[in-house]
């Protein structure tokens, strides 16, 4: 492990490969939580069902943003959305088509495999985008993401992100009380990287602080609407890597962005 810039070419090579690799067990171990038709915000387990921060979605074109299986479109589509979804990894997007082929037989979930920073659909093209721990904290460029989601977006539209709450990138990634004590600079930038067998980035997660993530929707060309620190609600006990009851009680785990580009 290490603290230290890569570009983005070194950034999209190392996730992709990671997730790939890594796309059986996550869905073996997730995917129970996430249901293969649900829309799951975040670890402490809000649901859009309940939050309903992309509004009434039938007859909206709607855009998913690191999709991974395709849980979050899948459950739009079930509600009259009609859904493109992408992910860099294409493990991730097989585990969409066998959630299709053991289904009900109903339409599957339209899916393409391509990185955030260069989105392959043509300006103002959605009503509606949204990405539930997708992409955006697995990228160098999180401003160019935030652009290709205004280009795509119709006048009027809106996106909605979730990604780890800025202030858990200054305590230790662990569920137990060690990740309550603070042991490094929350203005530190420099990325997480995990570094594989051959010298390279094997995995690189990205900090940006608040007022980072506020600064890039802005410079975007988008309008902040509103932020979501989703509390940990009584009687959920799952743990999910650094999450858990215990820091939940006491950190947010979790943002979540509203944003919209101008009529």
């Amino acid at each position: 492990m290490a603290r230290h810039r890569v570009d983005a070419a070194g950034t999209s090579r190392a996730n992709r490969g990671w997730w790939d690799s890594a796309a059986d067990d996550y869905q073996a171990e997730h995917g129970g939580f996430l249901r293969d038709a649900g829309f799951v915000w975040c670890p402490e387990g809000l649901d859009e069902a309940d939050a309903r921060l992309l509004g009434d979605v039938e007859g909206k074109d709607v855009l998913e943003i690191g999709c991974g299986a395709g849980q979050c479109g899948r459950w739009l589509a079930a509600r009259g959305a009609r859904v493109a979804a992408f992910d860099l990894s294409f493990r991730q997007l097989q585990h969409s088509r066998r959630i299709d082929l053991g289904g009900d037989g109903g339409e599957p979930l339209p899916v393409v495999q391509a990185d955030a920073e260069a989105m392959p659909f043509a300006g103002e093209s959605f009503d509606l985008a949204c990405s539930a721990y997708g992409a955006l904290p697995f990228v160098a460029d999180a401003g160019a993401v935030l652009r290709e989601a205004r280009r795509v977006l119709r006048p009027g539209g809106r996106l909605v992100f979730s990604v780890s709450h800025p202030i858990r990138w200054a305590f230790p990634d662990d569920p137990g009380p060690r990740g309550l004590t603070a042991d490094r600079s929350y203005f530190d930038r420099s990325p997480y990287v995990e570094i594989g067998d051959d010298g390279r980035p094997s995995y690189v997660e990205h900090h940006r602080t608040l007022a980072d993530w506020i600064g890039h929707v802005v410079a975007s060309g988008l309008v902040l609407e509103g932020l979501v620190e989703p509390e940990w609600p009584d009687g959920h006990e799952r743990e999910w890597g650094g999450w858990s009851p215990l820091r939940g009680r006491h950190l947010p785990g979790t943002a979540i962005f509203s944003c919209a580009r101008p009529a």
